[in-house]
């Protein structure tokens, strides 16, 4: 592939660690993927992830090893990975231009 799937910012990447090293014995990584749910169809799905599975992507990003759902890829591809903490609600938080339109709640996208 040409372009990365996914890229991740400082504040993902730290965050990553910390769940990684937080995480069971044999934790490689986080896996990243979309299922289906929200008012607009698709939603972000975090994982942890102690193996690489069968047609995943590997994506290594600064120091963190993100996994890619194969049914995931076409989504995501270049998007990039945020953490944000704000007074009420902290988490992963995705810039992905193959988004055409977010529910107004924002838990749901559609491409």
């Amino acid at each position: 592939m040409s372009q990365q799937i996914i890229t991740l910012t400082e504040a993902a990447a730290e965050r990553v660690r910390a769940l990684v090293a937080r995480g069971d014995d044999g934790v490689l990584g986080l896996r990243v993927g979309i299922s289906t749910k929200g008012c607009s169809g698709l939603s972000y799905k975090v994982e942890y992830a102690k193996e690489k599975k069968q047609f995943e992507e590997k994506v290594e990003d600064k120091g963190v090893t993100i996994f890619i759902d194969p049914t995931a890829i076409m989504f995501l591809i270049g998007s990039e990975m945020d953490y944000q903490e704000g007074t009420f609600e902290s988490g992963f938080v995705f810039t992905n231009p193959n988004e055409a339109g977010r529910c107004g709640c924002g838990e749901s996208f559609h491409v």
